[in-house]
């Protein structure tokens, strides 16, 4: 998978995570510790985005 491939399937599993978090936020049900989980998720992949980026700009 090219560093642009991996790139775009991150971005994408970022946005669902926020729609997952935007999604638990409105309904009041939903557990805390099942937001902060999105949460540190949506993190989690936003790093690895940004590790990414960093390392196809190094590579150019």
């Amino acid at each position: 998978m090219t560093i642009q491939a991996h790139l775009v399937e991150l971005e994408r599993k970022h946005q669902t995570l926020e729609h997952e978090l935007h999604e638990a936020l409105v309904h009041l049900s939903t557990d805390d510790l099942q937001i902060v989980e999105l949460k540190r998720r949506k993190l989690m992949v936003k790093d690895q985005i940004e590790r990414l980026r960093h390392t196809g700009d190094t590579l150019h």
